[in-house]
């Protein structure tokens, strides 16, 4: 067992600035402590840090009713307020994701590459950790838990502003995750949360650079773009999800409804859920009605072009027309934007105006058409004849992940355990000096 100090003693500043930098020192101090930790270690923390979440359910719940209540009377949209609310079941599901990255191989120490030079140098690429990873989110207290686990498995300390709706979950959550890693021998202060600081303190976290290594915001398109503008420290930018689901003339169309479906009902207030639905025009006759009808049952306003308001009318289902700003709208809701285009190429070039970078899905039986919208399409994701939500770091085999990058350098797509490491080399020689 890797032991040493649970936490460090003491009152932070009141001061948001010099608050932020005394939480980022000690987080830097914990992270140095777990660099030296092997991966049973580790792994003991997450099973620890699992059950430790399991067994404070109920108080978890209860604050985070609290936040549901502030929410509500906020005037939160419904698919933000799904976002925010833990249950049980999702607790379950958030400590279960907490023991799959326990069985997930250590990144720390992968050599990369290698090869002998031919003087006789021994080189090796090694994963490292990043170090201190700070965090920007809004109402996802899933991702206060995700990016504890990934980070101790990675071998870094989270430094997380999880926002004001998420406060009171969160606050119960980075405690008691805590005091999980204080039972392995291992640092509290690996997670710690400057919440306390509000907006103040988020803007302290932009500022420490040098204190905290990278920083990666989560949620909308302001907030993130306020990181990425203001933000001091490197930042990994994730985006918001755009998405379109095409239904290609050669689609079966039983599939093809039960994806669209699934990419726009099973959850709506995430960012890989379908925002949009095109159709091939040569079976919109035929699956325009299909698909309208299911959505219907299931409350989903459509935003329509022309051809797609005549079936809706014809179907007697109320739609509005979609305007400019409808295709590019991420609703977070039970809305979705729908046209209907003559053919491959022009659902290639809406998406091409239209997307976010972050998912993009074809339903189709040829294989000459899934294989031109793979090399066509640039985004973090391509789907082929599946739903959109598998874009998701617990779907694609990662345990859990942070976020969804939709930038190129680094990382990009889901981002799990490899995504929170940097690289070092190591060159070893036998006396070598440079001739």
């Amino acid at each position: 067992m890797h032991a040493t100090v649970a936490s460090t003693a003491g009152p932070f500043p009141d001061d948001p600035t010099e608050g932020v930098r005394e939480i980022a020192r000690r987080a830097g101090v914990a992270a140095r402590s777990l660099a030296t930790a092997d991966r049973s270690t580790k792994d003991a923390a997450l099973h620890a840090m699992a059950d430790a979440l399991v067994a404070a359910t109920a108080e978890i719940v209860e604050a985070n009713a609290l936040d549901l209540e502030r929410g509500r009377e906020r005037g939160m949209e419904p698919g933000l307020l799904d976002r925010l609310a833990l249950t049980p079941e999702r607790i379950d599901a958030i400590a279960a994701s907490l023991r799959e990255v326990a069985g997930l191989p250590d990144p720390v120490g992968e050599v990369v590459r290698g090869q002998t030079l031919p003087n006789g140098l021994r080189l090796r690429q090694l994963r490292v950790p990043m170090g201190v990873v700070g965090m920007i989110y809004e109402a996802r207290p899933n991702v206060t838990v995700d990016v504890a686990g990934l980070g101790l498995k990675s071998g870094n300390a989270v430094v997380l502003r999880g926002g004001s709706a998420a406060e009171s979950g969160n606050s119960v959550i980075v405690r008691v995750l805590g005091e999980a890693l204080a039972t392995c021998g291992l640092p509290a202060d690996l997670v710690q949360s400057i919440d306390r600081y509000g907006r103040d303190g988020a803007v302290a976290l932009m500022r420490a650079r040098g204190l905290v290594d990278v920083l990666v915001p989560r949620g909308g398109a302001s907030l993130i773009q306020t990181v990425v503008r203001e933000s001091l420290v490197p930042v990994i930018e994730t985006g918001i999800g755009n998405v379109h689901v095409f239904v290609d003339e050669s689609a079966d169309q039983r599939d093809a409804l039960e994806i669209v479906l699934n990419s726009k009902t099973q959850r709506v207030g995430v960012c890989n859920a379908a925002e949009s639905l095109l159709v091939h025009e040569a079976i919109a006759d035929e699956f325009l009605p299909l698909v309208l009808a299911a959505l219907r049952e299931r409350d989903v306003v459509i935003h329509g072009d022309q051809h797609t308001l005549d079936s809706a009318s014809g179907l007697a289902i109320d739609a509005v027309a979609a305007s400019e700003e409808d295709w590019s709208t991420e609703y977070l809701a039970l809305e979705l934007a729908v046209r209907v285009v003559p053919d491959l190429d022009a659902a290639i070039e809406h998406i091409r105006t239209y997307t976010s970078g972050h998912t993009e899905a074809i339903v189709t039986g040829s294989l000459v058409s899934a294989q031109r919208f793979e090399n066509e399409i640039d985004a973090a994701a391509i789907m082929i004849n599946a739903s959109t939500r598998f874009t998701d770091g617990g779907q694609l085999g990662l345990g859990a992940e942070l976020g969804i990058s939709t930038q190129k350098l680094h990382a990009r797509g889901p981002m799990g355990l490899a995504e929170l490491t940097t690289t070092k080399w190591v060159v070893t020689g036998t006396g070598h000096v440079r001739p």
